[in-house]
């Protein structure tokens, strides 16, 4: 009867293939046909149901000639034969069983592979029902929804392909009870959260491809106990640093790729054991120290490196991005590229303009320019100069691709662009950094031009997997980022149509810089391997003024005469309009000079539109006031609260603080950061518009008076926010950027008291490849590090200090020096007195906290010591710090450079919010000279 009924249900389905299936062909299928597996008829309902679900939500129809059925016993065919891989071409969509259960009575669906078939949907949860499966492969699709929970009960599993999928969302923490997995790989795809730490679990892992995502890190240190790895590739994390401390006894790893993965630090003695590598790239990271020299004898290591100082170059090795601390012979192999001499070219007439044809033939264009050749493949690291004109270089390797290396063609039509569309048709690719050079121009003003289309991206609407590709660059022009993840189809609307974007530059030193970067985002292997990275089909650069006239030699006298008569007029009447110009200037800023500036995130208000929201600058609405101007408490039009920040008129400083907060805070977004909303100019009105913070700064939360208490829970996140958003800054941002002012009136805390550092008016653009910069010492007096105070040598390691005074304050609840019992009190140098005479660290502790979590006080003031040390190098980056407080990283270094320059200084008693300049500290000097500063 059972069997009946059974019977009849088969009868009802109506099948993939599109017609209801014949009874006596399921008879045949049925476990007492001769040649096939038996196994009961309960499993074969389940198998059933479970693979009609999954191929009915993803709409496959197996073609009549498949090589196994889903209309009878699904294991038959290909699905239980030994000589045919689950990887044929046939099997697609297929699946494999393995029928050795209950002594060869019973088959068990163990692979399922939906592979490259452009399959739309999310992944049925009927797919949990296959308990035996050990691969699942769905890489290469367009589906939808995240990674279902109930995956992580599929106990068997151990290859897991689902690159290029579609699938988004967290890996859910399920996935922790797996235990046999060997191959995550997860390549292009818009995964997000954290890198579960559960992974470090997974002890027979051989194969993690975590890249072209959008997760965070840091990278667990339990992956150190990955000691089964071959392959590891994660890239691209959002936020979270790391060290590279989990590189632990991984004698089996060939493939390492932590591309702009946040990693900092030095590099630890491991990485010399890892013997049978052969592919090493840690570039776009922040690490320092040297690696083995056995490392440059082996013949397949391409290795990519930045942020460690004169660089050389290997003819086996690829140094990506880097600054080398190696010297010329100190590796096998090692070749110094060709010097900088085309920076010294000099000629007796030089040049203003040049246009060229990136990868592809010489090209005229509709307004008579001459596009040059550039057809070449270049290397993984050269440089070449084209006729003393121009140069153009590369720096990197396509680890997966194989053919022309460099160049791009299409026969499609491009589109959008009133050139002729072969101008867009090929194109150089590079899959790291791409420059070209002008070289020998005359100084001045130029535009750039530069001329892109999308050739290698099927269209974006397609509902098939590649769709999914993205291409995301940066581009810098004479050092200065210009446009931050520039994507050419989305700005172009499409693939295959033309996108010019134009930029205004000044050259100085007779040269120009055009550089594209690819700093690991967007897809890698979409829509196929090794296809990233910059990609540019010409470019032009002419200067604004008159082309240069260079006469002929058999110019006539009459001529040279008729020339020169006027020019003298001219340039005396220029003479008489300069000094008028310079007058007017001295008494009116250039306005259109500062509208100038690129804010690609703010808006532009009107003076009248802030006047309204602030009552006219109602001293009723006054938050505060800085050392460049007042702050205003403002309601706009649509309802939004602002703090309007408004500079103090006819300074020098407040136009610089002015134009350098607008260009730092324009380029950076992170929650521990404030939002600048918008900006004001009008004649010698300068005001910047932020998001309003109603509890207002750290400093009036820890020592003003107001009703505001900061429990201990709440006082270490806002210390840990604060790093976190330090850690961007100099980590994470490109530029890399310091602030310069850190301190606890410079930290504003929103709504849930989540902190938000502010004030940029003194931050500095840090350039990747200088280790320091030389500048007039500005900020406040208490939070200065001894470096930067005594001789103006400014790193990221001043804002470290900075951090280190904060966490103090926050700890014990008061300012970083204070007057008490008729004694002046430097809470710095206190922390220091407990911590070299072995005290109690408690000491330091604000006795107002009744919520006090003893270890992790104790664990701040220890990191406010390291990060407060007398030396830079001995003070720890802030992506050091955010994993020492967050617990990822043992704090297990000792402070032992202690600061002495504050108390020596004896400074004058001033409130924690006021500035001072270089003029301050030299004459503290000289009132102390013999005092030992650092």
């Amino acid at each position: 009867m059972q069997f009946l009924k059974f019977w009849s249900y088969l009868e009802s389905i109506i099948w993939l293939t599109g017609s209801i299936q014949p009874i006596n062909r399921l008879v045949y299928s049925c476990p007492y046909a001769l040649h096939q597996k038996p196994y009961s008829l309960s499993l074969v309902e389940v198998l059933m149901r479970a693979l009609n679900a999954i191929f009915q939500q993803w709409e496959i129809r197996l073609s009549a000639n498949a090589t196994w059925n889903i209309s009878g016993e699904p294991c038959s065919g290909s699905a239980i034969d030994d000589e045919r891989a689950i990887e044929h071409e046939d099997n697609n969509p297929g699946i494999k069983c393995d029928c050795t259960y209950d002594n060869n009575k019973t088959c068990h669906i163990t692979h399922l592979r939906v592979q490259s078939l452009d399959r739309q949907g999310v992944i049925p949860k009927e797919i949990t029902t296959l308990k035996y499966l050990t691969v699942i492969a769905v890489g290469s699709n367009n589906l939808s929804g995240s990674l279902p929970p109930e995956l992580g009960n599929l106990l068997n599993l151990e290859l897991i392909y689902i690159d290029s999928s579609g699938i988004s969302g967290e890996i859910p923490s399920e996935f922790g009870n797996l235990r046999k997995v060997r191959v995550l790989d997860a390549l292009d795809t818009p995964l997000s959260g954290k890198i579960p730490d559960f992974i470090g679990n997974w002890t027979k892992l051989t194969n993690l491809t975590l890249q072209g995502n959008s997760l965070e890190g840091p990278i667990p240190s339990s992956f150190s106990q990955l000691t089964s790895l071959e392959s590891l590739r994660i890239g691209d994390l959002y936020t979270g640093s790391s060290t590279l401390d989990f590189v632990q006894n991984w004698e089996n790893l060939t493939e390492l790729i932590l591309r702009n993965a946040l990693v900092s630090g030095p590099i630890p003695p491991p990485i010399t054991e890892l013997r049978r590598l052969k592919t090493l790239d840690l570039s776009y990271n922040f690490l320092s120290g040297r690696l083995p020299r056995w490392v440059g004898s082996l013949s397949h290591l391409y290795v990519f490196f930045q942020i460690l100082p004169p660089c050389y170059k290997y003819s086996k090795i690829l140094l990506h991005a880097s600054q080398c601390v190696w010297m010329e012979g100190e590796m096998e192999g090692v070749r110094r590229v060709e010097g900088e001499r085309w920076r010294e070219r000099t000629k007796s007439v030089f040049d203003t303009s040049f246009a060229i044809k990136c990868g592809g033939p010489q090209f005229k264009g509709h307004d008579g320019t001459v596009y040059e050749a550039d057809e070449f493949v270049l290397g993984p690291a050269k440089f070449y100069v084209i006729n003393e004109m121009w140069a153009v270089s590369k720096v990197g390797l396509f680890a997966d691709k194989r053919g022309d290396l460099d160049l791009e063609s299409t026969k499609a039509e491009v589109t959008g662009s009133n050139e002729n569309p072969v101008l867009f048709q090929t194109a150089r690719m590079t899959p790291g950094s791409l420059r070209y050079y002008g070289l020998g121009l005359v100084n001045g003003n130029y535009t750039i031009t530069l001329h892109f289309a999308e050739i290698g991206f099927p269209n974006r609407d397609s509902k098939t997997w590649s769709g999914l590709a993205r291409r995301v660059f940066d581009i810098y022009i004479q050092g200065r980022l210009e446009q931050k993840d520039f994507e050419i189809a989305k700005e172009a609307g499409g693939v295959e149509k033309a996108k010019v974007k134009n930029f205004t530059v000044t050259v100085t030193e007779n040269y120009l810089e055009i550089h594209l970067f690819w700093a690991g985002k967007g897809t890698c292997c979409i829509p196929r391997q090794g296809y990233y990275g910059p990609l540019i089909a010409a470019l032009h650069a002419s200067s604004d003024h008159l082309t240069h006239i260079q006469g002929d030699k058999n110019n006539n006298t009459g001529l040279i005469i008729g020339i020169t008569v006027p020019v003298v007029v001219v340039v005396g009447l220029m003479l008489v309009l300069t000094v008028l110009y310079f007058w007017r200037k001295s008494n009116n800023e250039d306005e259109e000079g500062l509208l100038g500036i690129g804010c690609h995130n703010a808006d532009t208000f009107s003076y009248s539109e802030l006047q309204a929201a602030t009552g006219d600058f109602a001293s009723s609405n006054k938050l505060g006031e800085g050392g460049f101007g007042r702050v205003y408490k403002g309601t706009l039009s649509d309802g939004r609260e602002v703090a309007v920040k408004q500079l103090s008129v006819g300074s020098h400083h407040a136009n610089e603080q002015f134009v350098s907060e607008i260009v730092t805070i324009s380029v950076v977004q992170h929650r521990n950061l404030v939002k600048l909303n918008g900006f004001c100019i009008e004649g010698n009105r300068r005001i910047l518009v932020y998001e309003y913070l109603k509890n207002k700064s750290l400093d009036q939360a820890l020592f003003g008076k107001n009703d505001l208490h900061l429990d201990w829970k709440t006082r270490f996140n806002i210390c840990l926010g604060t790093a976190r958003g330090l850690a961007y800054l100099h980590e994470e941002s490109r530029p890399r950027i310091v602030h310069r002012d850190v301190k606890a009136s410079n930290i504003l805390l929103d709504e849930q008291l989540c902190p938000k550092i502010s004030d940029f008016g003194l931050a500095k653009l840090y350039d990747d490849n200088k280790t320091h910069m030389s500048t007039r010492v500005a900020g406040t007096i208490g939070y200065l590090a001894p470096e930067y105070a005594l001789r103006g040598h400014l790193t990221e390691k001043a804002d470290v200090f900075g951090f280190g005074i904060v966490a103090l304050e926050v700890v014990s609840g008061r300012p970083n020096f204070y007057t008490q019992d008729n004694e002046k009190i430097y809470l710095l140098e206190r922390a220091w007195s407990l911590h070299e005479n072995n005290e109690s660290l408690d000491l330091m502790v604000d006795p107002a906290l009744a919520d006090l979590d003893e270890r992790e006080a104790v664990r701040l003031i220890r990191v406010a010591l390291l990060c407060t040390q007398a030396s830079p190098t001995m003070r720890p980056p802030m992506s050091r710090v955010v994993g020492m407080l967050a617990g990822d990283i043992d704090l297990i270094d000792t402070a032992r450079s202690k600061p002495t320059y504050l108390s020596d200084l004896d400074f004058e008693d001033k409130t924690s919010s006021n500035r001072f300049t270089q003029n301050d500290i030299t004459s503290s000097i000289a009132a102390n000279p013999s005092s030992d500063f650092v």
